[in-house]
């Protein structure tokens, strides 16, 4: 029997200008079938099903995937959980770019060979009819925005895509821009969902990105929002790494997290925690929406007790005083949002 979740009932917030409503708090599956660098598989379909299970017993509705994710399994297990439910209660989200196949050169990127055959394999391996919404999980300098716009339009005008998103193009809302404005010039769908990584630590989207997303009415559904991991409290600034963990595999997650400045934005971090009775991970995640443009944040987790305690983020609620130092607790030149 799957571990439910007690006490959550998440709500919903409009996806931006798009006129649908998303989970407050989306669910990734990024670890579905990723395998580790020791050979294991991080999350296996049983237990892909029970963190689904439980994400939709607590209200959430929003899933979050992309066509590289353990392989193609990731997609298969959803679609083969969403075959016992009603697909229309779900918002599925895809993403597509990455290289599928080895010594094919053309199933790289977004030119439009690779995306109308992306497109219709994704949708066999969800067994469904259609995404909600379809990132492209990078920019593709190689085809031109206006053929990039033209192809995905067709597939927003075939029925397979409701929606189009873009993903992780921070420093580059230019971009995003340009083939807006190619689109709607042209009666074409444009991006109505960016998903660019955010969170107490890493605020390089600030100003300019979020600046734009909300004059143009775009929905913001930020990844990676407790910062690795490094928000969640598992890391100290004076012990050793555990063992066979990211951050001591990783030395570049250490030059990017493991820092005195980032530390002390913890410190305030722990202390807000303690005052409203919550773990630093919900507190990080909770400070989110109160970001004016952001509008749902993505969160995985391994195990059914894990999301439980993210998901229980929504409950907490913070004061305009604490949010403020949370803000103002990173080293840097941000706008005041």
């Amino acid at each position: 029997m799957t571990p439910s979740i007690d006490g959550i009932d998440l709500d919903t917030v409009p996806l931006g200008r798009t006129g649908i409503r998303t989970s407050e708090l989306q669910f990734g599956t990024w670890r579905f079938g990723r395998e580790t660098d020791a050979g294991n598989v991080e999350i296996g379909e049983s237990r892909a099903h029970e963190l689904l299970d439980a994400y939709a017993d607590a209200g959430g509705r929003y899933i979050d995937t992309a066509d590289v994710y353990g392989g193609g399994d990731c997609e298969r297990w959803i679609g083969d959980w969403l075959a016992d439910r009603d697909r229309e209660r779900y918002t599925i989200a895809s993403k597509i770019y990455w290289q599928t196949r080895d010594g094919d050169p053309n199933s790289r990127g977004t030119n439009r060979k690779n995306v109308r055959h992306r497109i219709d394999a994704l949708l066999d391996r969800l067994d469904t009819d259609y995404v909600d919404v379809l990132y492209i999980h990078r920019w593709d300098d190689e085809t031109p925005a206006r053929k990039l716009m033209k192809t995905l339009n067709g597939l927003v005008e075939s029925g397979r895509v409701h929606y189009l998103g873009a993903s992780t193009l921070r420093p580059n809302a230019w971009k995003v821009a340009r083939a807006n404005a190619i689109a709607e010039s042209e009666g074409w769908e444009p991006f109505t969902v960016l998903q660019p990584r955010y969170n107490l630590i890493d605020r390089e989207i600030e100003g300019d990105y979020l600046e734009f997303a909300r004059r143009q009415g775009l929905a913001v559904c930020p990844w990676s929002p407790l910062g690795q991991g490094f928000l969640t409290g598992k890391y100290d600034r004076d012990a050793d790494l555990p063992e066979e963990s990211k951050a001591a595999e990783s030395p570049r997650f250490q030059d990017a997290y493991l820092t005195a400045p980032n530390f002390d934005v913890h410190d305030e971090l722990d202390a807000i925690a303690d005052a409203v009775d919550a773990s630093p991970a919900q507190v990080a995640l909770a400070w989110l929406p109160h970001r004016d443009g952001v509008t749902a944040p993505i969160v995985g987790a391994r195990t059914v007790d894990q999301l439980a305690e993210n998901l229980a983020a929504a409950t907490v609620d913070l004061s305009d005083e604490q949010v403020e130092r949370l803000t103002a607790a990173t080293a840097g030149p941000y706008d005041d949002l």
